[in-house]
């Protein structure tokens, strides 16, 4: 992605910025290598991160037997070196317990982590070790099959485990049936995970909470698909804050401030953040969208012309298999504008 060229104002202010940053984390190591020299400091424990407020982590202590349970063990607040990297929620760290604080002293390898751009067009990590992304989509605000496409392109790009889930079953009536049914067929035929449920009816929770069971997952979607309720209705106890619908434009409000991590009763974690609402694309490569469509990877590199653009061009065997019926026109034309919406050129 080509960077635009930033004028001497803008220029001045981000390096101020990159200095106040750098000179907070040198504070903050000075802090904990003070804390790390003192010798009342416990004994290394594993713990997660479960939360992050600016400067301060909250880890949960951990048992290594209970590691992939639902137990909840002890949440300290901790301090830890830049050098550590950006620790964000759902990393697994080694901390050490002081008498105010504890100190994070290493972090254990991840392995998968969501990002999304910054305001500087790099790539941010807002969560680690997810194992499945939960789509979210709703009869109100209507659902877009780009949009869910867009999610799963996303997740096939990080190796995770997808679910489709159709919040508000009980919203469904006669002007949105066809829709619903439509979205449900498209995705199942595929062979993707396809959930209805309904916090009010109860419909099918109990099966989405066994789905959950044992795994750290994340719920995204468009806000008003209702995540902020299945999250209440999953977790009972935390009463996490729920937007309304706005009446004149059918879409929610975002609610979640800051990324914590929950724990299922019955097993497994969830993860709410703001920055995992959407998905930005825009650093993938074409390559890497055509193959986050899953029926088309069989294609992919048998087309008649090594550069193929997939777009008129003779002996394209996606377009071969557009006409046979092998691949819908809705999915090809669903990844014809993800692909336009690149900063580079098809290929």
């Amino acid at each position: 992605m080509s960077k635009r060229k930033l004028n001497r104002r803008q220029t001045w202010r981000i390096e101020k910025i990159q200095q106040e940053r750098s000179d907070r984390a040198n504070k903050r190591d000075a802090k904990a290598d003070q804390q790390l020299q003192d010798d009342s400091l416990g004994p290394e424990e594993f713990g997660l991160v479960v939360a992050h407020y600016g400067k301060r982590i909250e880890v949960e202590s951990l048992n290594q037997a209970d590691d992939a349970g639902s137990t909840e063990g002890e949440v300290i607040s901790c301090h830890f070196r830049a050098n550590l990297g950006s620790l964000v929620t759902g990393d697994k760290v080694v901390w050490r317990r002081g008498k105010d604080a504890g100190v994070i002293v290493a972090v254990q390898p991840r392995h998968s982590q969501l990002q999304r751009p910054d305001p500087y067009g790099d790539l941010k990590t807002i969560a680690a070790n997810i194992d499945r992304i939960i789509i979210v989509a709703a009869p109100y605000p209507e659902p877009h099959a780009n949009l869910i496409d867009r999610y799963l392109v996303a997740t096939e790009a990080l190796g995770l485990t997808p679910l489709i889930l159709f919040n508000k079953s009980d919203r469904i009536d006669a002007s949105n049936q066809a829709k619903l049914d439509w979205l449900t067929e498209r995705y199942a035929s595929l062979g993707y995970d396809v959930l209805k449920v309904s916090t009010k009816t109860r419909e099918n929770i109990e099966q989405l909470t066994a789905y959950l069971g044992n795994y750290t997952s994340v719920f995204v979607g468009q806000s008003g698909v209702g995540k902020s309720s299945l999250i209440n209705s999953l977790l009972p106890g935390y009463e996490i804050k729920v937007g309304e619908l706005s009446e004149a434009t059918q879409k929610g409000t975002h609610t979640t401030t800051t990324a914590h991590l929950y724990h299922f009763p019955s097993g497994g974690h969830l993860i709410d953040s703001p920055g995992i609402r959407e998905f930005g694309l825009w650093h993938m490569e074409p390559a890497d969208v055509l193959d986050g469509f899953i029926e088309f990877r069989p294609l992919l590199g048998y087309c008649k012309f090594r550069d193929c653009k997939h777009d008129r061009e003779p002996g394209c065997a996606l377009h071969k298999a557009l006409e046979a019926g092998e691949i819908s026109q809705s999915r090809f034309d669903s990844c014809n504008m993800i692909l336009n919406s690149l900063d580079h050129p098809h290929g």
